[in-house]
């Protein structure tokens, strides 16, 4: 209750003073469970029931019991509630008189050193793709049907009457009387299909249909009047007028025996429940696994909350984590995570957020992230066999695995360091992705034979842009990288001519070219800023590492170190110079500020006269306010 209401007026009387923050259920309920295993263990050791008449080396021992049962780094928290007994002392009736480890955090008692390596797993490639593909199919072909049935049900329960036994056989003929009329049946492997039934009918849909009540007895069996509705519904049956449920066509999808036929043998409003259990979950695997939010923040996600940022769509979201004020902060998101959100807002009964529960007899707090995975997982592999979906593999799944998934999925294609900073709110920190951004960034032994491939495939589709590029006359760029460039390309159509006069190629010219281009041993790593060509094997004229410690193991340029005006190896192409241009422009207005500091002054300048030696390469390039010097 302290920790809940950390400004209390009687909290702040007692002298105790907390972080106006009050604290998650989920960390008070973890604390709970604390308390609960020290008083186990006193009863065990015959202490007394009042914390505060324990001895500092009973609190000793308990902690030392624990280490010997428990990783040190949950054995921490232990020691966190120990010291805040003494901290709270003055507000609690059992506080401690004084602290068991007076001036020792936690991990300075236990000898924990801080791991600058981040310790979230990430979401295995052999689990990722099949589990992200069937959370998309859910939401943008099964989710359609799903809705579709969803509506009609509820229209359907808004039109049942309570009628009389004369009334319900009028209206019973009158339904049997139109030709567009279809009984709803089960499907034979429907394990939702009473294990006793006798016919094929669904007798308590067929009274939904029909607008009765459900207590309704048109079809009972035991009435000569029940049985009679009964065989002329079946007359009905036999002649081939039924559907499947409530819709009479689902989305039909191929099968891994073969065959093809709808994604579900039926919608009726059994199964509706679990559907809607099944698609809500898919939301949320979409969201959390593309947008990088953390969990709570995708738990707070608002209806209506998906809105155009900076030209492109974003989610309006409470950023939890450090932030006392709790601020709202837009996270740029994609099209299939705004659909994503905006179906799990339709299914939502929450009057407020867009992921909650999507039954009515079902509070929001039944509603468990962790469970939401695991699920749907779970229902994917049961279904499969009808749903055509792949076998997802079993891996113990989180949501914050997901966050680190894809900044680390990321991490390699241009420009993203400072992009996926952002998107982690972790730019606030510093101008770059910080320690924390590089810790998810950071590449996963599972996922790099994939992430080799796929970035080798991507690199050589821009080496080969640039190769068209040249063969058709275009500037592909300006400096002693671009130069080799021109000449690797020059001397590869050449030989691609050669091989062809001499009868050694039997296929097309480019695709001569483009398999030489790929055998030729050529290294270009691809900016925003600039494109560098420094080769690994033979790194001269490479000026980041000119009087550079150069880390064990590593690989390639510095890029921290970068120097386009200088190094030999830089490329500076046609897409790179608004950039350049733009940064110019900036410079030189900040030089016109009055009262600028001296030393300030000095570093523009300077800036500025890097700036220029990088667009006096370009021939092309704006001329105004370059310096000659």
């Amino acid at each position: 209750m302290l920790e809940f209401n950390p400004r209390h007026p009687a909290v702040l009387a007692a002298g105790v003073h907390l972080p106006p923050t009050p604290r998650k259920v989920p960390t008070q309920r973890a604390r709970g469970q604390v308390l609960r295993a020290l008083a186990a263990f006193g009863a065990a050791e015959h202490l007394p029931d009042d914390f505060a008449q324990w001895a500092v080396e009973d609190f000793h021992r308990y902690i030392a019991e624990r280490r010997r049962t428990t990783d040190d780094t949950a054995v921490r928290a232990h020691i966190t509630v120990i010291k805040l007994l003494h901290q709270f002392a003055p507000v609690l009736t059992t506080g401690l008189p004084a602290d068991p480890w007076p001036g020792q955090t936690g991990a300075k008692v236990l000898g924990l050193v801080r791991e600058s390596k981040l310790r979230t797993a990430v979401v295995e490639p052999r689990t990722w793709f099949p589990l992200i593909r069937a959370a998309w199919t859910y939401v943008d072909v099964f989710g359609p049907d799903i809705l579709r049935a969803r509506a009609h049900w509820k229209n359907l329960q808004t039109t049942r009457l309570h009628l009389g036994a004369a009334q319900q056989r009028r209206r019973l003929d009158a339904w049997l009387a139109d030709p567009a009329s279809r009984v709803p049946v089960w499907h034979p492997a429907d394990p939702l299909r009473h294990p006793r039934a006798t016919t094929p009918v669904n007798w308590a849909l067929l009274t939904a249909v029909l607008g009765l009540a459900g207590s309704s007895n048109l079809f009972a069996p035991g009435t000569a009047a029940g049985r009679l509705a009964r065989a002329r519904v079946t007359e009905l049956v036999a002649a081939g007028h039924t559907q499947p449920g409530l819709l009479p066509d689902l989305t039909e999808v191929e099968r891994p025996d073969g065959t093809r036929g709808p994604w579900r043998h039926s919608l009726h409003p059994l199964a509706l429940w679990i559907e809607y259990t099944a698609l809500r979950n898919a939301a949320f695997v979409l969201v959390v696994g593309l947008s990088m939010m953390r969990n709570i923040e995708v738990r707070d996600i608002l209806k209506d909350s998906v809105v155009e940022y900076y030209g492109s769509p974003a989610v309006k979201a409470t950023k939890h984590k450090l932030d006392p004020d709790l601020p709202i902060r837009h996270w740029w998101i994609i099209e299939p995570v705004a659909k994503a959100i905006a179906t799990a807002a339709e299914l939502s009964i929450d009057d407020e957020y867009a992921f909650a529960s999507v039954q009515a007899k079902s509070p929001i707090n039944h509603f468990d992230s962790g469970d939401a995975i695991t699920c749907f997982v779970q229902h994917v592999n049961d279904n499969r066999h009808v749903t055509g979906l792949p076998q997802i593999p079993e891996q113990k799944l989180a949501p914050h695995m997901f966050r680190r998934t894809m900044a680390m999925l990321t991490r390699d294609f241009p420009g993203s360091e400072i992009a996926v900073g952002m998107q982690l709110k972790h730019v606030s920190t510093r101008a770059l992705a910080n320690t924390t951004t590089q810790g998810y960034t950071e590449p996963a032994p599972a996922w790099a034979e994939h992430l080799r491939t796929a970035i080798s495939e991507r690199r050589f589709e821009r080496l080969a842009e640039l190769f068209a590029a040249d063969g058709r006359g275009e500037p592909i760029g300006d400096g002693p990288g671009a130069d080799r460039l021109r000449e690797t390309f020059a001397a590869i159509r050449a030989k691609a001519a050669e091989m062809k006069a001499t009868s050694q190629a039997q296929r097309g010219d480019l695709r001569v070219e483009l398999d030489l281009l790929r055998r030729t041993r050529l290294s270009v790593r691809f900016g925003k800023l600039n494109h560098c060509t420094m080769d690994d094997a033979n790194p001269v004229g490479a000026k980041c590492l000119e009087d550079a410690i150069v880390p064990e193991g590593h690989q390639g340029p510095l890029i921290d170190r970068c120097q386009p005006s200088r190094c030999a190896n830089s490329v500076i192409a046609p897409a790179h110079l608004p950039i350049w241009t733009a940064e110019r422009a900036s410079l030189t207005d900040l030089l016109t500020t009055r009262k600028l500091p001296p030393n300030r002054r000095a570093l523009l300048t300077e800036q500025l006269h890097e700036v220029d030696r990088v667009v006096r390469k370009a021939p092309d390039a704006p001329s105004n306010g370059v310096r000659q010097d």
